[in-house]
């Protein structure tokens, strides 16, 4: 399959950056997406050109480290996965992909498709954790912990902090990230006892990193690799009213 390819190249976070065109030729249909950059990236070494940048880890869609904007969408055009799942038979011989990096002011870009995502690290230091020296890992039956809360802790916490959300979203809000890490202690015995501070310290961080507002379009669940449910949205903002009304 035969490609052509228009990349943002930005050398740095204070330097202009602009879409420059590249063709790709040969790649396989069962080429993953970040396999097909890597052989144009091959190919560019080959020519003594600079390597396109773009972050990568795990490439089995866990680490959540390799979002990327193609043709319009986070992660590309298909659903439930991350750019690393994205296999190249999703396209047609010939076509035009547009790749960019997240676009949001948080996430400023360092250097081409890289963008700096410590925002959400950021979050997370605020609130969302447990501090409860709890010692050696106690017996799992300790505390009792109904299937229905355990599985609703366990679907938030599938979110792997890609950023898919804030791409997707026309504010650039982060609701559904902190929603879901909201959403896996708030159900939790363990997560009850810090719940008012933490909800209330992890959405004022937020603001202050300049997230957007939420405004219910959806846009975040649709394009979530993971299927994080709006539904959390609605349990931090309960949480959030309930911590703000002590």
């Amino acid at each position: 399959m035969d490609f052509i390819l228009k990349i943002w190249r930005q050398q740095d976070s204070q330097a202009k950056g602009k879409f420059e065109t590249y063709q790709v030729t040969g790649i396989s249909p069962d080429c993953s997406f970040l396999e097909m950059l890597d052989i144009l990236n091959n190919r560019l070494i080959d020519r003594f050109e600079k390597p396109i940048c773009y972050d990568h880890d795990c490439r089995e869609g866990i680490c959540g480290s390799c979002g990327l904007y193609i043709n319009g969408r986070p992660h590309g055009p298909d659903s439930a996965i991350t750019t690393c799942q994205l296999h190249m038979r999703r396209f047609r011989d010939g076509d035009t992909i547009i790749v960019e990096p997240w676009r949001a002011k948080p996430f400023p870009v360092i250097k081409d498709l890289v963008v700096d995502r410590s925002a959400f690290d950021e979050i997370i230091m605020a609130g969302g954790y447990i501090s409860v020296h709890t010692g050696s890992a106690p017996e799992a039956n300790t505390i009792a912990v109904p299937k229905v809360k355990a599985e609703i802790s366990m679907d938030a916490a599938a979110c792997i902090g890609c950023g898919a959300c804030v791409a997707a979203c026309k504010n650039a809000s982060a609701m559904l990230f902190v929603a879901s890490k909201i959403s896996q202690l708030a159900v939790l015995p363990q997560g009850i006892v810090e719940a008012k501070e933490r909800v209330r310290k992890m959405v004022a961080r937020m603001d202050e990193l300049g997230f957007g507002n939420c405004t219910n379009t959806g846009a975040c669940e649709a394009e979530c690799p993971k299927g994080i449910s709006l539904t959390h949205i609605a349990r931090l903002n309960r949480e959030y009213f309930a911590a703000k009304l002590l």
